[in-house]
């Protein structure tokens, strides 16, 4: 049985430039904390894998010497954050990304499982989830989020538990992302990995991906745009679920 795994930030919505980058500079007016990071800045975070771990940054950086115990402060920023960010998500404010609840409704007509994995915060990933696709199809779909793997990406952890815990056959099983330390932790995983980039990340090298494309696309808006294509899949205006199988190793179109 074909299996898509999506990660959640940049995939299922345009989280971080409409939601997670706002809710940190929320967070930071809330503590009254003298930083606020631009879109040029909060790219360059993005390298860092895991929301806590780009608030510890602001003490790697020299951004912020604040006294007390650095876990429980960071700990205190982050569920703050996640608050302002569920919010945003609540009010709509966060745009899902095109093709998404296409492809995971059809995906799910046609019998495939369908996962979400990502190390963002459970309650986050979820409220993303039921957005994009709506609370029926999210009450479908298996999530694998926070702090359930000891590491972050770019390390396979969250992709290898979610195979095993699904029982995932590898050579079925697709990974959607945004970003090279996504791809890396799919790699890493021994799983192929389709990206649909954003303006945060169009510009990373995704040599290891099987497809590259601007989006899932739909059959309404403008076609997609393919920036690099390895394997079978021939999308057209957008992509299709037997493009997705096409991407598979020694699969093709049914």
């Amino acid at each position: 049985m074909t299996a898509l795994i999506f990660d959640c930030d940049g995939v299922l919505a345009d989280t971080e430039r409409h939601g997670h980058l706002p809710a940190f500079n929320a967070t930071f007016e809330r503590f009254g904390l003298p930083v606020r990071w631009s879109e040029a800045e909060y790219g360059r975070k993005l390298r860092i894998g895991g929301g806590k771990e780009r608030l510890a940054s602001l003490f790697q950086d020299g951004s912020l010497a604040v006294g007390g115990d650095r876990t429980q402060t960071i700990a205190a920023w982050h569920r703050a954050k996640t608050e302002i960010f569920t919010d945003l998500v609540s009010s709509g404010r966060i745009p899902a990304r095109p093709g998404i609840a296409r492809t995971i409704s059809a995906a799910l007509a046609a019998g495939w499982t369908v996962a979400v994995a990502s190390t963002s915060a459970e309650v986050s990933v979820r409220a993303v989830l039921a957005h994009a696709v709506g609370a029926g199809l999210a009450r479908r779909i298996p999530v694998f989020a926070g702090d359930v793997v000891p590491a972050k990406k770019p390390d396979p952890a969250i992709y290898t538990m979610t195979v095993e815990r699904l029982g995932l056959d590898p050579a079925d099983t697709l990974v959607v992302e945004d970003s090279r330390n996504g791809l890396l932790a799919a790699a890493g995983a021994g799983l192929t990995c389709l990206i649909t980039v954003n303006d945060y990340t169009r510009d990373e090298d995704f040599g290891e991906a099987v497809l590259v494309v601007s989006e899932l696309g739909d059959p309404w808006r403008p076609p997609i745009e393919v920036l690099a294509n390895r394997g079978a899949a021939k999308p057209g205006d957008y992509v299709t679920l037997n493009d997705l199988r096409a991407c598979l190793p020694e699969r093709g179109l049914e």
